[in-house]
Protein backbone atom coordinates (compact mmCIF):
# COMPACT_ATOMS: atom_id res chain seq x y z
CA UNK A 1 0.00 0.00 0.00
CA UNK A 2 1.27 3.46 -0.88
CA UNK A 3 1.83 5.86 2.01
CA UNK A 4 -0.78 8.37 0.86
CA UNK A 5 -3.52 5.75 0.78
CA UNK A 6 -2.43 4.45 4.18
CA UNK A 7 -2.49 7.97 5.61
CA UNK A 8 -5.95 8.73 4.26
CA UNK A 9 -7.45 5.48 5.55
CA UNK A 10 -5.84 6.06 8.95
CA UNK A 11 -7.33 9.55 9.12
CA UNK A 12 -10.80 8.36 8.09
CA UNK A 13 -10.84 5.49 10.60
CA UNK A 14 -9.21 7.17 13.59
CA UNK A 15 -8.33 10.80 12.96
CA UNK A 16 -11.68 12.16 11.85
CA UNK A 17 -13.65 10.55 14.72
CA UNK A 18 -11.06 11.88 17.18
CA UNK A 19 -11.45 15.44 15.90
CA UNK A 20 -15.25 15.24 15.73
CA UNK A 21 -15.59 13.77 19.23
CA UNK A 22 -12.92 15.74 21.10
CA UNK A 23 -12.73 19.03 19.19
CA UNK A 24 -16.17 19.67 17.66
CA UNK A 25 -15.93 23.44 18.22
CA UNK A 26 -12.59 23.65 16.43
CA UNK A 27 -13.50 21.56 13.39
CA UNK A 28 -14.32 24.65 11.32
CA UNK A 29 -10.69 25.74 11.56
CA UNK A 30 -9.08 22.41 10.72
CA UNK A 31 -7.33 21.26 7.54
CA UNK A 32 -6.03 17.69 7.27
CA UNK A 33 -3.86 15.92 4.74
CA UNK A 34 -0.38 14.70 3.99
CA UNK A 35 1.88 17.35 2.45
CA UNK A 36 5.57 18.06 2.89
CA UNK A 37 8.81 16.10 3.12
CA UNK A 38 8.89 12.39 2.49
CA UNK A 39 8.66 10.21 -0.58
CA UNK A 40 5.03 9.32 0.15
CA UNK A 41 4.05 12.98 -0.24
CA UNK A 42 5.28 12.85 -3.85
CA UNK A 43 3.87 9.37 -4.42
CA UNK A 44 7.38 7.97 -4.88
CA UNK A 45 7.49 5.66 -1.84
CA UNK A 46 8.45 2.03 -2.27
CA UNK A 47 9.75 -0.85 -0.16
CA UNK A 48 13.02 0.99 0.46
CA UNK A 49 11.09 3.99 1.82
CA UNK A 50 9.56 1.98 4.63
CA UNK A 51 12.71 1.83 6.76
CA UNK A 52 12.05 5.26 8.33
CA UNK A 53 9.44 8.02 8.59
CA UNK A 54 6.83 5.86 6.91
CA UNK A 55 3.58 4.57 8.31
CA UNK A 56 0.21 5.72 9.61
CA UNK A 57 0.14 9.46 10.15
CA UNK A 58 -1.29 12.69 8.81
CA UNK A 59 -1.01 16.43 9.28
CA UNK A 60 -3.54 18.61 11.09
CA UNK A 61 -3.08 22.29 10.16
CA UNK A 62 -4.80 24.90 12.27
CA UNK A 63 -4.40 28.70 12.54
CA UNK A 64 -1.72 29.77 14.98
CA UNK A 65 -4.34 31.33 17.30
CA UNK A 66 -6.19 28.02 17.49
CA UNK A 67 -2.90 26.20 17.98
CA UNK A 68 -2.12 28.43 20.96
CA UNK A 69 -5.47 27.56 22.50
CA UNK A 70 -5.85 23.83 21.79
CA UNK A 71 -2.76 22.73 19.86
CA UNK A 72 -1.11 20.91 22.74
CA UNK A 73 -4.30 19.13 23.70
CA UNK A 74 -4.98 18.19 20.07
CA UNK A 75 -1.44 16.82 19.72
CA UNK A 76 -1.94 14.70 22.83
CA UNK A 77 -5.12 13.29 21.31
CA UNK A 78 -3.26 12.60 18.06
CA UNK A 79 -0.51 10.80 19.97
CA UNK A 80 -3.11 8.50 21.55
CA UNK A 81 -4.20 7.17 18.15
CA UNK A 82 -3.19 3.54 17.46
CA UNK A 83 0.52 3.18 16.72
CA UNK A 84 -0.04 0.25 14.35
CA UNK A 85 -2.46 0.38 11.43
CA UNK A 86 -2.93 -2.20 8.65
CA UNK A 87 0.31 -3.86 9.66
CA UNK A 88 2.38 -0.66 9.58
CA UNK A 89 3.98 1.20 12.48
CA UNK A 90 5.53 4.61 11.92
CA UNK A 91 9.28 4.69 12.57
CA UNK A 92 10.31 8.31 13.02
CA UNK A 93 13.89 9.55 13.09
CA UNK A 94 15.34 12.58 14.84
CA UNK A 95 16.45 14.03 11.51
CA UNK A 96 12.93 14.04 10.06
CA UNK A 97 11.71 16.78 12.41
CA UNK A 98 7.92 17.10 12.65
CA UNK A 99 6.38 15.75 9.46
CA UNK A 100 2.99 14.70 10.85
CA UNK A 101 0.76 15.69 13.73
CA UNK A 102 -0.65 19.09 14.69
CA UNK A 103 1.08 22.01 12.96
CA UNK A 104 0.26 25.74 12.92
CA UNK A 105 -0.79 26.57 9.37
CA UNK A 106 1.34 29.71 9.19
CA UNK A 107 4.39 27.89 10.59
CA UNK A 108 4.14 25.15 7.99
CA UNK A 109 4.26 27.59 5.08
CA UNK A 110 6.75 30.00 6.66
CA UNK A 111 9.19 27.13 7.20
CA UNK A 112 9.51 26.79 3.44
CA UNK A 113 8.69 30.26 2.10
CA UNK A 114 10.10 32.41 4.93
CA UNK A 115 7.25 34.83 4.23
CA UNK A 116 4.07 33.01 5.25
CA UNK A 117 1.38 31.25 3.21
CA UNK A 118 1.00 33.94 0.53
CA UNK A 119 4.29 35.17 -1.01
CA UNK A 120 3.48 38.21 -3.13
CA UNK A 121 6.62 40.33 -3.43
CA UNK A 122 8.96 39.41 -6.30
CA UNK A 123 11.99 39.44 -4.02
CA UNK A 124 10.29 36.99 -1.65
CA UNK A 125 9.44 34.72 -4.55
CA UNK A 126 13.00 34.99 -5.84
CA UNK A 127 14.40 33.78 -2.53
CA UNK A 128 12.30 30.62 -2.23
CA UNK A 129 14.08 27.50 -3.54
CA UNK A 130 12.12 25.55 -6.12
CA UNK A 131 12.29 22.35 -4.10
CA UNK A 132 10.66 24.08 -1.13
CA UNK A 133 7.73 25.16 -3.28
CA UNK A 134 7.46 21.63 -4.65
CA UNK A 135 7.32 20.41 -1.06
CA UNK A 136 4.46 22.68 0.05
CA UNK A 137 2.36 21.84 -3.01
CA UNK A 138 2.78 18.06 -3.13
CA UNK A 139 0.66 15.41 -1.44
CA UNK A 140 -3.05 15.60 -0.83
CA UNK A 141 -5.51 17.52 1.32
CA UNK A 142 -8.12 15.21 2.83
CA UNK A 143 -10.26 17.90 4.41
CA UNK A 144 -10.09 21.70 4.69
CA UNK A 145 -12.93 23.27 6.61
CA UNK A 146 -11.02 26.52 7.17
CA UNK A 147 -10.02 26.95 3.52
CA UNK A 148 -6.86 29.01 4.00
CA UNK A 149 -4.47 26.08 3.58
CA UNK A 150 -6.04 25.27 0.21
CA UNK A 151 -6.02 28.92 -0.89
CA UNK A 152 -2.32 29.22 -0.03
CA UNK A 153 -1.60 26.04 -1.97
CA UNK A 154 -3.52 27.31 -5.02
CA UNK A 155 -1.72 30.67 -4.80
CA UNK A 156 1.69 29.00 -4.90
CA UNK A 157 0.67 26.59 -7.67
CA UNK A 158 -0.01 29.55 -9.95
CA UNK A 159 3.79 29.54 -10.23
CA UNK A 160 6.45 32.22 -10.05
CA UNK A 161 5.57 35.76 -11.16
CA UNK A 162 6.77 36.40 -14.73
CA UNK A 163 9.70 38.61 -13.70
CA UNK A 164 10.97 35.95 -11.31
CA UNK A 165 10.53 33.23 -13.91
CA UNK A 166 12.57 35.21 -16.45
CA UNK A 167 15.33 35.84 -13.91
CA UNK A 168 15.52 32.18 -12.94
CA UNK A 169 15.59 31.12 -16.59
CA UNK A 170 18.41 33.61 -17.22
CA UNK A 171 20.35 32.06 -14.35
CA UNK A 172 19.82 28.50 -15.56
CA UNK A 173 20.87 29.16 -19.15
CA UNK A 174 23.89 31.10 -17.88
CA UNK A 175 24.97 28.13 -15.78
CA UNK A 176 24.31 25.74 -18.66
CA UNK A 177 26.43 27.84 -21.02
CA UNK A 178 29.22 28.29 -18.52
CA UNK A 179 29.41 24.71 -17.25
CA UNK A 180 28.38 22.72 -20.33
CA UNK A 181 29.16 24.71 -23.45
CA UNK A 182 32.36 26.25 -22.07
CA UNK A 183 33.99 24.73 -18.99
CA UNK A 184 33.23 21.08 -19.71
CA UNK A 185 35.12 21.27 -22.98
CA UNK A 186 38.02 23.28 -21.57
CA UNK A 187 38.45 20.97 -18.56
CA UNK A 188 38.40 17.92 -20.81
CA UNK A 189 41.01 19.38 -23.15
CA UNK A 190 43.29 19.83 -20.15
CA UNK A 191 42.73 16.23 -19.12
CA UNK A 192 41.18 17.46 -15.87
CA UNK A 193 38.37 14.93 -15.85
CA UNK A 194 37.47 15.56 -12.22
CA UNK A 195 36.59 19.14 -13.11
CA UNK A 196 34.88 17.95 -16.29
CA UNK A 197 32.70 15.64 -14.18
CA UNK A 198 31.72 18.52 -11.89
CA UNK A 199 31.02 20.79 -14.87
CA UNK A 200 28.77 18.15 -16.38
CA UNK A 201 26.94 17.71 -13.07
CA UNK A 202 26.34 21.47 -12.81
CA UNK A 203 25.10 21.49 -16.39
CA UNK A 204 22.64 18.66 -15.78
CA UNK A 205 21.29 20.25 -12.57
CA UNK A 206 20.76 23.60 -14.29
CA UNK A 207 19.22 21.99 -17.37
CA UNK A 208 16.73 19.97 -15.33
CA UNK A 209 15.72 23.07 -13.38
CA UNK A 210 15.37 24.98 -16.64
CA UNK A 211 13.08 22.30 -18.06
CA UNK A 212 10.88 22.46 -14.97
CA UNK A 213 10.72 26.25 -15.25
CA UNK A 214 9.76 26.02 -18.92
CA UNK A 215 7.01 23.59 -17.91
CA UNK A 216 5.97 26.04 -15.16
CA UNK A 217 6.35 23.42 -12.48
CA UNK A 218 8.55 23.38 -9.39
CA UNK A 219 11.53 21.05 -9.42
CA UNK A 220 11.64 18.77 -6.35
CA UNK A 221 14.60 17.78 -4.17
CA UNK A 222 17.44 16.36 -6.31
CA UNK A 223 16.70 12.83 -5.14
CA UNK A 224 13.42 12.88 -7.06
CA UNK A 225 14.14 15.33 -9.85
CA UNK A 226 14.68 12.83 -12.66
CA UNK A 227 11.63 10.83 -11.66
CA UNK A 228 9.49 13.96 -11.60
CA UNK A 229 11.01 15.29 -14.82
CA UNK A 230 9.98 12.15 -16.72
CA UNK A 231 6.36 13.09 -15.96
CA UNK A 232 6.56 16.63 -17.34
CA UNK A 233 4.41 17.35 -20.39
CA UNK A 234 7.16 19.09 -22.38
CA UNK A 235 10.78 18.21 -23.26
CA UNK A 236 10.60 14.52 -22.29
CA UNK A 237 13.27 13.58 -24.84
CA UNK A 238 15.60 16.23 -23.45
CA UNK A 239 15.16 14.74 -19.98
CA UNK A 240 16.09 11.32 -21.39
CA UNK A 241 19.18 12.85 -23.00
CA UNK A 242 20.24 14.36 -19.69
CA UNK A 243 19.85 11.04 -17.94
CA UNK A 244 21.99 9.33 -20.57
CA UNK A 245 24.57 12.13 -20.40
CA UNK A 246 25.13 11.95 -16.67
CA UNK A 247 25.69 8.19 -16.79
CA UNK A 248 28.60 8.42 -19.24
CA UNK A 249 32.08 8.46 -17.66
CA UNK A 250 34.40 11.38 -18.35
CA UNK A 251 37.60 10.41 -20.16
CA UNK A 252 39.39 11.02 -23.43
CA UNK A 253 37.16 8.52 -25.26
CA UNK A 254 33.85 10.10 -24.26
CA UNK A 255 34.56 13.83 -24.41
CA UNK A 256 33.29 14.36 -27.96
CA UNK A 257 30.23 12.19 -27.38
CA UNK A 258 29.26 14.18 -24.30
CA UNK A 259 30.09 17.48 -25.96
CA UNK A 260 27.69 16.70 -28.81
CA UNK A 261 25.01 15.66 -26.35
CA UNK A 262 25.43 18.89 -24.39
CA UNK A 263 25.08 20.95 -27.56
CA UNK A 264 21.93 19.06 -28.56
CA UNK A 265 20.41 19.63 -25.11
CA UNK A 266 21.24 23.34 -25.32
CA UNK A 267 19.64 23.42 -28.76
CA UNK A 268 16.45 21.89 -27.28
CA UNK A 269 16.37 24.54 -24.54
CA UNK A 270 17.00 27.35 -27.03
CA UNK A 271 14.17 26.04 -29.22
CA UNK A 272 11.80 26.02 -26.25
CA UNK A 273 12.83 29.55 -25.21
CA UNK A 274 11.97 30.73 -28.71
CA UNK A 275 8.76 28.69 -28.92
CA UNK A 276 7.47 30.13 -25.63
CA UNK A 277 8.37 33.70 -26.61
CA UNK A 278 11.04 34.29 -23.99
CA UNK A 279 13.76 34.95 -26.57
CA UNK A 280 14.21 35.41 -30.32
CA UNK A 281 17.96 34.79 -30.46
CA UNK A 282 18.69 32.36 -33.30
CA UNK A 283 22.02 31.06 -32.00
CA UNK A 284 21.96 28.01 -29.71
CA UNK A 285 24.82 29.26 -27.55
CA UNK A 286 22.75 29.91 -24.45
CA UNK A 287 24.93 32.77 -23.21
CA UNK A 288 23.44 34.85 -26.03
CA UNK A 289 19.91 34.41 -24.67
CA UNK A 290 20.65 35.97 -21.29
CA UNK A 291 20.46 39.62 -22.30
CA UNK A 292 17.03 39.18 -23.84
CA UNK A 293 15.70 37.29 -20.83
CA UNK A 294 16.96 39.95 -18.41
CA UNK A 295 15.74 42.85 -20.57
CA UNK A 296 12.17 41.56 -20.34
CA UNK A 297 12.13 41.89 -16.54
CA UNK A 298 10.07 44.91 -15.43
CA UNK A 299 10.88 44.90 -11.70
CA UNK A 300 14.12 46.88 -11.43
CA UNK A 301 15.08 45.04 -8.23
CA UNK A 302 15.05 41.72 -10.06
CA UNK A 303 16.52 43.06 -13.28
CA UNK A 304 19.45 44.63 -11.40
CA UNK A 305 20.49 41.31 -9.82
CA UNK A 306 23.60 39.58 -11.13
CA UNK A 307 22.58 36.88 -13.57
CA UNK A 308 24.22 34.23 -11.39
CA UNK A 309 22.34 35.36 -8.28
CA UNK A 310 19.65 33.01 -7.11
CA UNK A 311 18.53 31.32 -3.92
Amino acid sequence: MKGMELSKKYFEEYGLPMLQNEFPEDMKQVAVGLVGEGSECFGYDDEISKDHDFGPGFCIWIPIETYSAVGEKMQEAYDRLPAVFMGHERISTSMSDKRVGVIPLETFYSRYTNCGPFPTDNVNWMNIPESYLATVTNGEIFMDNYGVFTKAREHILKFYPEDVLRKKLANRVAVMAQSGQYNYVRSSKRGDYGSAYLACAEFVKAALSCIFLLNRQYAPFYKWIFRAARQLPKMKETVSSLERLIKIADDANTVHIKQDMIENICSDVADELRATGFTKEKDNFLQLHIKELMAGIEDVRIRSMHVMEDC
